[in-house]
Formats: C-alpha cells, structure tokens, sequence
C-alpha cells in the first residue's frame, strides 16, 4: 500500500491535519461503513482540496459546501436513478460489494470505493466516465491509486496536461 509519506513527496506538504476522529464516526455510522484507513489518512492530511485543478478530494469536517458527507449524499441519489445505475457494475451503497462515492474530478469521471466482499479483502478503486459507460476497476487501494494518479500513469482521470510542472492541490473555497 502506498503511504502517505510517497503522497507527500509528490503533492506537497498537506496543511489540514485534522486529528479530530468525530467527523469519521458520524458518517461512518450514518453510512453503516468504516472508511479505509488510508482514504482517511490522506483527507485528514489534506482537507477539502482540489489536486492539479481536476480532482476534488473532501473532508467530513468540511463546510457545506465541501463537505464529504453532502458530496456522498448527493452522489448516491445521483448514481441511484435508473439511467445512470445501468453505467456501473454494481449498485452505489455500503453493503459490501457496492460502490461508495468518494470523490469526482472537473473533467468528469467520478471515483468509488468498492466495498470488499470479506472484511480482511482490501478495498479497491473504480472508475467511472461520466461522458461514456467506460468504467475501470483497478485492484488498487486508494493511496496506491492517488499515487499513480500523481505520478502521471493512467488511472482514467489523467494528469499530464493539468500538472505539467508537477502535482499541486489548493484548498476547495
């Protein structure tokens, strides 16, 4: 599993280091799913920000605005109505496995963690293009993902001509 220390190098020091556990909880139980340890990591690291003016990552700490919880709530609604349920694999939810939004980028693909079928399996990444009914699976964790998608590989939400300077992130306003 990549760790947050390899994230770092790549994207920049974060500035958020929330340490604060109470917004997890409350959206874990409302959700009925423990988020894995290292989605967690990087957004108490980062905060609500956006990385190389594409791809939105959330906090449940966040403000309305940017608030994971809100982001999930809404994206579930969204990727529950029958025509857009028919571009997925499987159904968005918190059983297992389901799809949890977790996050989008400007230029429209979205981002789910597929919920592990047994407890100790780990979780992995899809991705869905909301221009088309692509989707990719990638048997990645989260961080490994993020980690590729800042190193520049092809993870479906593609960095090059966005960061040609090297990765980046802003806090969302």
């Amino acid at each position: 599993m990549a760790t947050l220390s390899e994230i770092e190098a790549l994207l920049g020091e974060p500035r958020f280091n929330w340490s604060d556990p109470a917004p997890w909880i409350e959206l874990e139980r409302e959700f009925g799913v423990a988020f894995p340890a290292d989605f967690r990591e990087v957004a108490d690291a980062y905060g609500s920000i956006v990385i190389n003016g594409q791809l939105y990552l959330e906090h449940p700490a966040g403000h309305l605005l940017h608030s994971l919880g809100e982001t999930i709530r809404g994206d579930l609604e969204l990727w529950r109505e029958e025509d857009m349920a028919e571009f997925l694999p499987s159904p968005v939810g918190a059983n297992p496995g389901e799809l949890m939004p977790v996050t989008s980028a400007v230029t429209g693909e979205y981002v789910f963690l597929r919920i592990p079928d047994e407890p100790s399996s780990p979780w992995r990444v899809l991705v869905q293009e909301l221009d088309s009914p692509a989707h990719t699976l990638y048997e990645m964790t989260f961080s490994e993902w993020l980690l590729a998608y800042l190193r520049g590989e092809d993870v479906t939400v593609c960095v090059r001509d966005r960061a040609p300077d090297g990765p980046f992130w802003e806090f969302l306003p």
